[in-house]
């Protein structure tokens, strides 16, 4: 980092010191004021955050908007505990929360929870965000009251719901990249007191910022347009229905990434090498590809949730439905203006590759709750996932005419003829059942026990047609074309919690529990093609990974109730943790078991109203793993797990004032610093600590009418990586980018 960028973001801080001492002295002696009670979800019930024995961080409806929380990427940014990287393609996301961290190909360390229904694959989850009512985040494994693959916590969604008055918003915005948004959103009664509906939509377009000098045009263009409607019928006073649908087209760039090892030629594009070179804090914000990144997703997802209150307690019924469709294509590694007809002057054959999912899945939850008034309260439920994937990766030769995608059939275009087609379809069956007990044992202690057991089915086909391909001509078989390949994984999942409320405003906790991730199936005949390549330990079948989790934590609130103060230490040993390896030369990606790992750390928030106008927050988390065994390779035995940064501090504030008796002012700064963190188990690299400022400030109507803001992310252009995958493939972050957006309610 810069001397002079440290000296700004010093300076900031400095400003911002004495405007909070100084409104604080003057609003102190006006009364008292409060935060806000946060009521929570996040066991299955309504109850407030300081009874929930468990780590979770909330964001309500106002400070969603307050902090433009608009992708996945934002609301993560503010949290302790948990990050994000972005690459690839839409839809293509990591999260790593408690060191626990997901990989590409692979199913993620979180269940995620949008309105009550658990969603089916993490390519659903990176989604535009509008129209939210709030955001919960769970750590730990939630996987007894929440779902699959819960080991690390889970993420729960709530949007906007219909109302009985009629209300809505429209929202346009422009930004840097030549982008253009839109959203709006209705809502209101079709029939009184009985039937109610919400109609939202956004729309994006960007261009894009990073340039591909050797065809002039941006690589990371973005569209995307979502439709979301909701209806909400109350036939009688004890019976709800709630039925959804969101639809998602998402047109953008894909697989920008740069070869470090490939030194290109600032004019030709063409590369010398350097394998000296890997160096996970080496950038590179200009591409040299001779072929654009494409990337489409089609995304539709529909639901119904009943629910039918009784004397005892509540029946629910989920029910959904989703299909995902995504093609992606790109320059082949080592991504420069090199082509399949060039090669020979170079070390790599540098061809075109593409990739194609299509998913289908059918979910169906029942459970029943038990009222909250009670000293014992409980729940039960059963679970049943269907899913249909097929997935298929190809490569063809670049003959510098452009690309064309391969999606089911080994299809030879003359423009790209065909040299490799992998591909298989995945029928999956996973049904769990899970159960929860709550019980005070005295007036101010509960103990909690909850437990699932889930079991996937997985059944792989292999294409027929899977192959190396020469002219359009099948000339050897990879893996075992036309097989069938079947797997069964499954566990139970413990968890005992025990809160203790010491008085209305603190309580202490403990807890222990088990998580579950299912193995799956890499692509056929990938643990031959790596064993070519001399990646030893790669099999076609990922076993499960699990997980072992202790936690101690507190919940505090003091000063009249201004200030909140929330922390947790925990340990938690994995299992069969996967890691992603990619196999450049031919285009292939596996996934890997670490045997072992262990993880500790701990997070502390906390939150302030320092005068009615003037909030803050800060949170620190701090995580410590370590490989404790690795059979691919027992050289990495006592490294840093891959993914999971040392440490992670969010800092921010607000602050509003009225200048007028119409006109208000707002203002915002969100800080997040990453400690280093290594991204393969041999610690090749480290990505060095990174700091982010978000910044936004505006006017708005006192009454709430309209506000136009303006707002910068990465407001000092701190030049990092994303990514950083194990050979020197290298995903630049997103530098400063500038927004201005005007929203006007009714």
């Amino acid at each position: 980092m810069r001397i002079k960028d440290v000296t700004s973001r010093l300076a900031i801080l400095a400003c911002l010191a004495p405007l909070t001492y100084e409104v604080s002295a003057q609003e102190d002696d006006k009364g008292s004021f409060a935060l806000e009670e946060i009521i929570v979800t996040a066991r299955g019930r309504e109850e407030t955050l300081q009874a929930a024995p468990l780590s979770v961080t909330v964001l309500g409806k106002q400070t969603i908007e307050d902090a433009r929380v608009n992708r996945v990427d934002d609301f993560i940014g503010i949290m302790s505990g948990i990050t994000i990287a972005n690459s690839q393609d839409a839809g293509t996301n990591f999260i790593t929360i408690r060191g626990m961290s997901q990989t590409r190909n692979g199913e993620p360390p979180v269940a995620v929870i949008v309105d009550g229904v658990l969603q089916i694959n993490s390519r659903t989850f990176d989604q535009t965000l509008f129209d939210v009512e709030n955001i919960q985040v769970l750590r730990g494994p939630q996987g007894a009251r929440y779902g699959r693959n819960a080991t690390g916590g889970a993420i729960i969604i709530n949007t906007v719901g219909p109302t009985e008055e009629f209300e809505g918003y429209v929202r346009a915005g422009i930004g840097r990249g030549e982008e253009y948004n839109f959203e709006a959103s209705i809502s209101g009664p079709l029939v009184e007191d009985k039937l109610s509906y919400r109609l939202s939509g956004s729309y994006i377009n960007r261009d894009g910022i990073f340039n591909n000098f050797v065809l002039n045009d941006a690589v990371d263009y973005f569209e995307d347009i979502t439709v979301r409607g909701h209806l909400h019928w109350t036939p009688t006073e004890n019976f709800t229905a709630d039925a959804r649908f969101n639809i998602v087209r998402t047109d953008a760039g894909s697989l920008n990434f740069s070869y470090q090892p490939a030194v290109v030629d600032p004019v030709t594009g063409l590369p010398g090498f350097d394998f000296s070179i890997a160096d996970a804090d080496l950038v590179e914000r200009s591409f040299s590809a001779n072929n654009l990144g494409l990337d489409d997703r089609d995304l539709n997802q529909f639901s119904l949730r009943l629910n039918y209150e009784a004397d005892w307690g509540n029946f629910t019924s989920v029910t959904s439905y989703d299909s995902i469709e995504q093609s992606t294509g790109s320059d082949q590694f080592p991504y420069t203006a090199a082509t399949s007809v060039t090669f020979g002057a170079f070390p790599f054959f540098d061809g075109i590759q593409s990739q194609y999912f299509d998913v289908n899945a059918f979910s169906q939850e029942i459970r029943v709750t038990s009222n909250s008034d009670q000293r014992l309260r409980w729940m039960a439920g059963a679970y049943l996932l269907l899913t249909d994937r097929f997935i298929s990766s190809s490569i063809s030769n670049d003959l510098g005419q452009g690309l064309n995608r391969i999606e089911r059939e080994p299809i030879n275009f003359t423009t790209n003829p065909l040299t490799s087609f992998i591909a298989d379809d995945n029928d999956n069956t996973a049904y769990a059942v899970f159960f929860a007990l709550d019980y005070d044992i005295t007036e101010n202690l509960e103990l909690s026990f909850a437990g699932r057991y889930d079991k996937d089915e997985r059944s792989q086909t292999v294409s027929p047609l899977q192959g190396a391909y020469s002219d359009g001509v099948l000339i050897a078989a990879v893996g075992s074309p036309g097989a069938t390949n079947e797997a069964n994984f499954s566990k139970f999942q413990p968890k005992i919690s025990l809160r203790y409320l010491v008085n209305e405003d603190f309580s202490v906790y403990t807890s222990w529990g088990q998580g579950f991730r299912s193995g799956q199936f890499n692509q056929n005949g990938v643990g031959a093609v790596a064993a070519g390549a001399g990646v030893a330990g790669v099999s076609d079948l990922l076993g499960k990974e699990t997980t072992e989790t202790y936690e101690v934590g507190f919940k505090a609130q003091f000063l009249n109730d201004r200030v909140s103060l929330n922390g947790a230490l925990y340990n938690t040993e994995v299992t069969n943790a996967p890691y992603f390896v990619f196999i450049g030369a031919v285009s292939a990606q596996v996934l890997v078991p670490i045997d072992e790992v262990t993880i500790k750390g701990g997070e502390l928030e906390l939150n302030a109203r320092i005068t009615p106008n003037l909030d803050f927050y800060a949170g620190l988390a701090i995580s410590s793993s370590e490989i404790d065994a690795y059979s691919v390779n027992s050289a990495a035995v006592g490294n840093d797990a891959p993914y999971v940064p040392d440490s992670a501090i969010n800092i921010g504030g607000q602050y509003r004032k009225e200048i007028s008796k119409s006109l208000g002012m707002f203002m915002r700064v969100d800080y997040e610093h990453r400690g280093s963190q290594f991204w393969d188990p041999e610690n090749t690299t480290a990505r060095s600590a990174i700091d982010l400022v978000n910044v936004r400030l505006g006017i708005e109507d006192n009454d709430g009418a309209w506000s136009l803001i303006g707002s910068v992310s990465n407001l000092f252009d701190e030049v990092y990586n994303s990514e950083w995958v194990l050979g020197g493939f290298a995903h630049a972050g997103q530098p400063d980018v500038w927004r201005l957006d005007f929203r006007y309610n009714f």
